[in-house]
């Protein structure tokens, strides 16, 4: 039972802080002991990244609350910040240009290494902050 109340004190502090080594720290329990019960209780695996991903999303709110303060105080690196990564009208370019030697249908691997590096560039970054938008 007293292993029971551990884990969920570590799991709460997860919550607030999302840090293992702070967690640890504040109830006094191993790092090691943390990932040997990971590894040996997988109800407690998803417990801990349901606590994580908590954890993250309370510290993501905060950050925002801090930035758009920053924004109403005129903070131009705030300003600057918000506008780059939430309106792709302000988002970094990158451009590419090839000089086509000539009009076949099929493109030549140099051709196609080209392409799908433009299109890797011109893809939006892995993240849900953009489907916020």
């Amino acid at each position: 039972m007293k292993k029971n109340k551990i884990k969920d004190s570590f799991l709460e502090q997860l919550r607030k802080i999302p840090i293992v080594q702070v967690a640890c720290e504040k109830t006094n329990v191993s790092r090691n002991s943390i990932y040997r019960w990971r590894k040996e209780d997988p109800k407690f695996l998803g417990e801990m990244e349901l606590a994580l991903a908590e954890g993250e999303a309370l510290v993501n709110d905060m950050t925002e609350n801090q930035l758009l303060s920053l924004i109403k105080d005129k903070s131009w690196n705030a300003i600057s910040f918000w506008l780059k990564h939430r309106n792709p009208k302000f988002r970094e370019k990158v451009e590419i240009t090839a000089k086509l030697e000539s009009s076949k249908e099929t493109l030549s691997p140099e051709q196609e290494a080209l392409l799908k590096k433009a299109l890797l560039l011109a893809m939006p970054p892995k993240n849900n902050d953009q489907s916020k938008s």
